[in-house]
């Protein structure tokens, strides 16, 4: 059992920063790998970056590698998500999930999700 918990989101001018945290507790082999999705209206839900948290390797969808960072800070059982040069098209609702395996960026293939954490950007 995982529980998953975001924050740090926030409304903010184009062109600024934020940087997104997820807290964990539960089982330490129920989150082996963690990512970060996000979901506007009107669009699927897009995978942005993958942790493993034992090894910390991690992947990056192509069309965000430029301007986010993911990391892990395993003694607070901690994820972040570190976006630059917010856009408008950035605002979405950011999801951060679980699961007990190797990395996928399948979301139906994770077990745990928190509640979302809100980025607005405005213009």
């Amino acid at each position: 059992q995982v529980q998953l918990l975001e924050s740090g989101g926030d409304s903010v001018q184009a062109g600024e920063s934020l940087r997104l945290s997820c807290a964990a507790s539960g089982s330490t082999y129920g989150r082996k790998c963690m990512g970060w999705f996000r979901r506007s209206p009107g669009k699927e839900r897009e995978g942005l970056a993958l942790i493993r948290t034992d090894t910390g390797d991690v992947s990056y969808a192509n069309s965000v590698k430029d301007r986010f960072t993911i990391s892990r800070d395993n003694a607070k059982n901690t994820i972040y998500l570190e976006i630059k040069s917010l856009k408008p098209e950035d605002t979405a609702m950011y999801y951060c999930a679980a699961r007990g395996r190797s990395c996928t960026w399948s979301p139906p293939d994770f077990d745990y999700w928190g509640q979302g954490t809100q980025v607005t950007v405005s213009s």
